[in-house]
């Protein structure tokens, strides 16, 4: 089954919980945690996504490349104005379990980002 969703004026968390439970399956009557189930979901209007309080210019994403000194930091601001999907598909892959399931779960999450 396919989900379309309107990201327009939504929070960024309780968007992201909403599509991982999708995700899961577990909105259906035939939910088995073992396996990946058959909903996809379609995200539409990415950048109309809000986030509360002041984690616009408080919250931080941090990437190592690995050598050291090279911690990398950008702020939710920087992030959001480059690619917004990349910050929904994050979130959402944090609230999925983290098992093999995840990726192939990950795949069936569509944004669109009308501009």
């Amino acid at each position: 089954m396919t989900y379309n969703i309107d990201a327009k004026g939504k929070t960024l968390g309780r968007l992201a919980t909403e599509i991982a439970r999708v995700l899961q399956g577990k909105d259906s009557a035939s939910y088995d945690p073992r396996l990946v189930g058959e909903n996809k979901v379609v995200v539409k209007n990415v950048r109309g996504l809000k986030v509360t309080g002041r984690k616009e210019s408080q919250k931080v994403y941090h990437h190592h490349t690995g050598y050291v000194g090279h911690l990398k930091t950008k702020s939710y601001r920087e992030v959001f104005a480059k690619n917004p999907a990349w910050i929904l598909k994050r979130a959402v892959r944090g609230m999925l379990p983290k098992n093999t399931l995840a990726s192939r779960r990950l795949k069936m999450l569509v944004i669109e980002d009308n501009e």
